[in-house]
């Protein structure tokens, strides 16, 4: 199912089209890490409560947990999350000379990064697409949302 197909420079110029202009001279590794940032974030934050089937996440229910197999998401659907995550954390910090008053730079920033957050709990609630059983698509049973319509803390 995935491939690197998560997030390219031009997603990112769908947001911000002069980005190339800013003087970044390589995106790949920008993008990689942002990609490898929200694998480990789902590791986190919805892994645990879909592996072993709960609502809430109980250490205790833990023997032996499997590993998430990223090559059975769908990574197209973490795009614009993706997007956000690498302009708010990966690009915009390395332009900006942290100062909030003048710097355009850093409210763009503490923007993309306030995005991210609000894209990501709304990728998780409206439910993950894992291919659990390998057959290349994914079933209705297979998208799993993290909050069941309950609260999580």
């Amino acid at each position: 199912m995935a491939t690197a197909d998560m997030i390219t420079i031009a997603n990112v110029e769908e947001y911000v089209p002069d980005v190339r202009d800013y003087g970044i001279l390589n995106f790949d590794v920008l993008l990689e890490k942002s990609r490898q940032d929200i694998f480990r974030q789902l590791r986190i934050d919805w892994w645990p409560r879909k592996s072993l089937g709960l609502a809430e996440y109980d250490i205790s229910q833990l023997t032996d947990p499997i590993e998430m197999d990223e090559t059975k998401l769908t990574e197209s659907q973490f795009t614009r999350t993706a997007v956000y995550h690498v302009l708010g954390y990966y690009i915009m910090p390395q332009l900006t000379r942290h100062d909030p008053e003048n710097d355009r730079f850093f409210n763009m920033m503490n923007f993309y990064r306030e995005e991210y957050a609000r894209e990501w709990n709304n990728v998780l609630k409206d439910g993950v697409e894992y291919d659990d059983d390998g057959d290349g698509t994914v079933q209705d049973v297979e998208k799993i949302s993290v909050h069941y319509q309950r609260l999580v803390r």
